[in-house]
């Protein structure tokens, strides 16, 4: 069996990432981004990136690091509301958005990695979302079609992997990263545990290790929260 393991983040990207490509980032706001991939990304230098991710990070986390170094041209995502500078290049012209219903884009990457082309839904049916799409009416109903959508690269974040690459997710963290991973041509995983072939339980293992290429040991993640309350006592 092909060795998966990898030693750090940059050897991992070391000979994939160029100019230009499409890279598939996993994670749920802040939750189960695999930031040791991102910034070892940031440090190739590669620009001209299309970016595929539920949200585009904040202003120095996630890939927020990636839009202050002007390293993205564009990003395909849901939620982009807690990033000044996201919003400062895109009202300037310097970044092309393209804003997509969570569920349909969640699909969108998941029929990717299922081979789909594309499929009907009827969400963004009468909004702007709709422009420029094919519109089909079933049963009475009106349905857009929607392209599925693929990576040359996927950056993942999971809980536990095993040498073969079957991976566990936790929690919210498993929004989006196992889509992502089976949508990328070749899919570098970030775990915070690693452990022997046969040591999983085979019903918890939420992803299969055929669609992992890569594996990246970050044992010590930076679990931040974006929005932080707390309850004040009454007085």
């Amino acid at each position: 069996m092909k060795n998966k393991i990898f030693c750090s983040a940059k050897a991992a990207l070391a000979d994939l990432v160029n100019d230009g490509q499409t890279i598939a980032v996993g994670g749920f706001g802040l939750c189960g981004i695999p930031e040791a991939l991102i910034d070892a990304l940031k440090d190739t230098g590669v620009t001209a990136l299309t970016c595929i991710s539920n949200n585009a990070g904040i202003d120095d986390f996630g890939l927020g690091k990636l839009l202050q170094s002007k390293q993205i041209k564009k990003m395909i995502s849901s939620y982009v509301g807690e990033n000044k500078e996201f919003e400062r290049q895109y009202l300037n012209g310097e970044l092309q958005v393209e804003l997509t219903p969570q569920g349909t884009l969640a699909e969108k990457l998941r029929a990717g990695g299922a081979g789909i082309p594309a499929f009907y839904t009827a969400t963004g049916v009468g909004t702007l979302i709709a422009d420029g799409k094919e519109i089909r009416k079933f049963e009475g109903k009106e349905y857009l079609l929607e392209a599925s959508l693929t990576a040359d690269i996927a950056l993942v974040k999971a809980y536990k992997a095993d040498k073969a690459g079957n991976l566990v997710f936790r929690k919210t963290a498993r929004n989006f990263n196992p889509e992502c991973a089976m949508a990328g041509k070749v899919t570098v995983v970030e775990v915070e545990q690693l452990v022997e072939i046969g040591e999983l339980d085979p019903d918890e293992i939420h992803l299969p290790g055929i669609y992992v290429s890569r594996i990246v040991v970050n044992s010590q993640p930076e679990k931040r929260i974006e929005q932080m309350t707390i309850k004040t006592e009454e007085v």
